[in-house]
């Protein structure tokens, strides 16, 4: 039962962290006023839009693939890592009167990839560890 619960969690986390990162490519990918004006104050514009835009979608395939979702969650974790920074030290917790939307997502997306990468470390080694 415990495994069955912890599945379906995986799967949950799966879908919420890559649904979100995929979400938002929409915005980066088509220069959304909002994802120029991000990073633009970063200095980032447009290339760091577009690269950051490529992790997301690299995270969110990996994510949603069984046999590399510790490796999405990496990823993920390393792109959250900087959008959580970036909100804390340049843009603020609210961008543009979103009420903080963009941040709460970011720690969202990077709770999800912490779990997912602890609960896959055993892919990560390639060492499988023995179930109880």
């Amino acid at each position: 039962m415990r495994r069955k619960i912890q599945k379906t969690w995986t799967w949950l986390l799966r879908l919420a962290s890559a649904g979100i990162m995929l979400q938002t490519l929409f915005f980066k990918f088509t220069a959304a006023p909002e994802s120029v004006y991000i990073f633009s104050s970063l200095g980032m514009e447009p290339w760091g839009r577009i690269l950051v835009g490529v992790f997301e979608l690299i995270a969110s395939v990996l994510i949603l693939v069984p046999r590399t979702t510790a490796y999405g969650a990496l990823v993920g974790i390393g792109v959250m890592t900087g959008a959580i920074f970036m909100h804390l030290t340049r843009l603020g917790i609210e961008v543009q009167g979103d009420s903080g939307q963009l941040f709460i997502y970011a720690v969202l997306v990077m709770g999800s990839c912490l779990i997912l990468a602890y609960w896959q470390r055993s892919s990560l080694s390639g060492i499988r560890m023995r179930e109880h």
